[in-house]
């Protein structure tokens, strides 16, 4: 395959309404109760269940198919949902369910009607922040594009989702895939894009399966394809299986795979939006971004953005929460809610009534862990977080902007919540262990930095170590912080750093007498471990 040539479209494409040639859709797998449901307050499925499946919309709800909705009209849900609104549908993955609940009226109004520069400024407006974990406002990379004569412009969505605690992503494709299919639609008219990659991370097959799916059905209707809903604007899309490297959630790590070379980052500059796949000017954003692109546009970016509780983060978003709490899963809520509502609200509370809640990682492995007993200090007025001077850092508003001046990132929007039996140093190691296995060797300081970084903690832990090697495992983080080509090194001794911050006590302790003989597993994986 040569650099100037995309890879060629899949042979067969599987028929409409099926997958992977099967009539029938698979079922969800069941390994994790909860985990990728979106659920309403105050319910959680049966364990092993798909989310209890609720009804279209009564007829006259929705404008006819075919016709063109009115501006700032959407088809209503019944609990005022947008993202997750058809995710309680029987077969909602399907096209003619979707369809009968508003899907690709929107795309039809903006394919036809709308001129792809007002689109691009209406989702400015919306002042949606990247959802995949950086948090850069999609609009403004939308405007870095500027083709030159001959060039093509590729849009590439990134489904690999690899950051560990981080299962959002996957309830769009799996749930709604024709959700994302309209995005991709809007957003390659929007920025003159005739070709659309979805990268899916390779262990999702089941993703990849209900997308492929979706595809066929969108493609036998001619939404996708030559003459998408009759305009001359053909768009092509296809997905790509990655190869379950965590690297490869980097954008230029995936644009080098999507090309078939090694997954490893690029040098920025040039950035994708001026050479990007194939050489060729790209824009690279996550699915729940592009996801949001419908109801954006049906709306209008001002009254999609004033969803939100905060400025200059707007609109609605999915959060994820795992661990120790009584309904893990993904949730749908105004941007600006609390970590202590994200718990208490929609998680149900911790898991164990006599196990409290001992810290959290915010947005996936990469984000600097919460302690709720550490206070917010910010006593001068123009502090960004003086309005939550003195109280708990999970009583601040979840937002890219609030989080970072709480010394932490909102990443991903998935929390990991640990409870009092969780020994942190413990914590501290497993994630380590991830990062030196994904590290993709580039990078010197990354490369020998992850390894040194467990080896010091395996010390630590095996009761070898000494008091002066917790400040060795911050040394070597900070060597690797911003010495490499790509952001790895830094999301590996961000959380180190945070780690040591918060629990440094419970550092020293193991420093000096190794782990304790209890470790620190729920009962279920005790049982396992014991089993086995």
């Amino acid at each position: 395959m040569s650099d100037s040539e995309p890879p060629k479209p899949p042979s067969a494409v599987p028929p409409a309404g099926s997958i992977s040639g099967s009539s029938k859709p698979p079922a969800r797998p069941t390994s994790t109760p909860g985990a990728g449901s979106v659920l309403p307050r105050g319910t959680v499925p049966p364990s092993g269940t798909v989310p209890p499946s609720g009804t279209v919309p009564p007829s006259g709800t929705v404008p006819p198919s075919g016709t063109i909705p009115p501006r700032n009209t959407i088809p209503p849900s019944p609990d005022g949902t947008l993202l997750t609104s058809r995710y309680r549908l029987e077969q909602s993955w399907t096209l003619p369910v979707a369809e009968r609940a508003g899907a690709y009226r929107v795309a039809r109004r903006a394919l036809t009607v709308v001129k792809p520069e007002n689109i691009k400024e209406e989702v400015k407006k919306a002042q949606i922040r990247g959802r995949g974990g950086a948090g850069f406002p999609a609009g403004v990379k939308w405007g870095f594009l500027n083709p030159q004569k001959g060039q093509q412009v590729y849009l590439v969505v990134n489904a690999d989702e690899s950051e560990p605690g981080t299962f959002k992503d996957r309830t769009i494709m799996e749930s709604d895939p024709h959700r994302l299919i309209e995005g991709i639609l809007i957003a390659c008219y929007a920025i003159g894009a005739h070709v659309a990659y979805i990268y899916v991370r390779g262990e999702l097959a089941f993703s990849i399966d209900r997308l492929d799916a979706a595809l066929a059905e969108a493609r036998a209707k001619g939404y996708v394809g030559k003459r998408p809903f009759g305009t001359l604007h053909s768009i092509e899309i296809y997905t790509h299986s990655g190869a379950g490297a965590y690297i490869c959630g980097e954008e230029t790590g995936l644009l080098n795979s999507l090309e078939g070379r090694r997954g490893e980052p690029r040098l920025k500059p040039p950035f994708p939006a001026i050479k990007g796949v194939f050489g060729m000017p790209t824009i690279v954003n996550n699915v729940e971004t592009i996801a949001a692109v419908p109801d954006i546009v049906a709306m209008g970016g001002e009254a999609w953005a004033s969803l939100s509780r905060l400025e200059k983060d707007g609109g609605v978003r999915l959060y994820g929460i795992s661990g120790h709490v009584k309904k893990p899963g993904v949730y749908e809520a105004p941007v600006g809610i609390t970590m202590r509502e994200l718990i208490e609200d929609f998680g149900g509370g911790m898991l164990h009534d006599d196990r409290p809640l001992k810290a959290v990682v915010p947005g996936g492995s990469s984000t600097p862990v919460l302690r709720p007993d550490w206070k917010v200090d910010a006593p001068n007025a123009d502090h960004p977080l003086h309005e939550w001077h003195g109280k708990s850092e999970i009583d601040v508003p979840m937002g890219v902007d609030t989080y970072r001046a709480l010394g932490t990132m909102l990443g991903t929007c998935c929390a990991t919540v640990m409870d009092s039996s969780v020994n942190m140093v413990d914590a501290c190691r497993n994630l380590m262990r991830f990062y030196k296995h994904e590290s993709c060797g580039q990078c010197t300081p990354c490369r020998e930095g992850t390894g040194w970084l467990v080896d010091v903690l395996e010390n630590i832990c095996a009761g070898r170590g000494q008091e002066s090697d917790v400040d060795l495992l911050v040394d070597i983080a900070n060597n690797m912080t911003g010495n490499t080509i790509c952001a790895f090194a830094d999301g590996t001794a961000m959380p180190l750093h945070g780690l040591v911050r918060k629990f440094r006590d419970e550092f020293l302790e193991a420093a000096r007498t190794g782990l304790p003989d209890e470790r620190s597993l729920d009962d279920s994986t005790r049982k396992q471990v014991v089993a086995a």
